[in-house]
């Protein structure tokens, strides 16, 4: 690994202006399970990495039942997934997070640098799309802005970030009365293996159908993104809804053919596993 000044700012502020003064040249540090690997190739060679271990607020997991979840950027998936509040009101968020490399990973592994490093097959990325996540973008100004998790993603390993800014934290809105969540991997192993196909759905209820939907799927497009054609035939109703939002499913992605499976099976898969989900959750 080629070598780096280091340095551990002890609030948000010193975190902020370091990133103002290193700007591109500087790389942020929480978990370090993407970072360290990449940085002993040749995707990221930082002059300079930023600890954030160090400042407490990031590693809070604070709730709300008005405002939501909040999950810092420094909070591991280990503790996300442990969370009493995750556990009740994001199920799927929480699955998501427990397909995340082993335990040993998510007691270092974070939410935010899950988030970050903008792979299209991320295990979390689904459920945050299904339960109209945002990340709060904090700038070397001292100034944040909330970005949808749906706008955050600009193709593979790529982000909206810009020089000289960070993810503070994640935010998730209070839930919906009655919604329900569904989270599938498919993968060639049953552990420590990236997605051929990832889907999170969540559905409100209605009296008759469906009020709200979410249908969101990694590993099938550049980014992790929602179905929303098929959302939207689910929430119109009638009969032959579900094959309809399938087929819509189908339609919307784009995948690749790579050593875990072929394009045209990934398709086929994205057909199935929105059946399934939708079946469950109007069931």
């Amino acid at each position: 690994m080629h070598s780096f000044d280091y340095l551990e700012p002890k609030t948000l502020g010193e975190a902020a202006r370091m990133l103002g003064d290193h700007g591109a040249r500087a790389r942020l540090l929480a978990g370090g399970t993407d970072l360290l690997v990449q940085m002993e190739g040749v995707r990221h060679r930082p002059e300079t990495v930023i600890y954030l271990g160090r400042i407490p607020e990031l590693r809070r997991i604070t709730w709300d039942a008005q405002a939501g979840l909040r999950i810092g950027a420094t909070a591991t998936l280990r503790e996300l997934e442990n969370h009493p509040a995750a556990i009740e009101s994001y199920p799927a968020l929480v699955r998501g997070a427990r397909e995340v490399g082993s335990v040993q990973i998510r007691n270092l592994a974070t939410l935010a640098g899950n988030l970050c490093n903008a792979s299209p097959s991320a295990d979390t990325s689904p459920a945050l799309l299904a339960y109209d996540a945002a990340a709060e973008i904090l700038g070397s100004d001292g100034e944040s802005r909330l970005v949808p998790v749906s706008d955050f993603w600009t193709g593979p390993g790529r982000t909206v970030l810009e020089p000289g800014e960070m993810v503070a934290s994640i935010r998730l809105p209070a839930p919906a009365a009655g919604l329900r969540s569904f989270y599938y991997k498919l993968a060639v192993r049953k552990a420590m293996d990236l997605a051929m196909v990832g889907i999170a759905a969540t559905l409100v209820p209605a009296d008759s159908g469906a009020q709200q939907v979410r249908i969101a799927l990694s590993a099938v497009a550049p980014v992790c993104l929602r179905a929303q054609n098929a959302e939207a035939a689910v929430e119109q109703g009638g009969a032959g809804a579900i094959d309809e939002a399938a087929r819509l499913a189908e339609e919307a992605v784009s995948p690749i053919d790579d050593q875990r499976a072929s394009a045209a099976y990934r398709r086929e898969m994205v057909r199935v596993l929105t059946t399934r989900a939708l079946t469950e959750l109007l069931g």
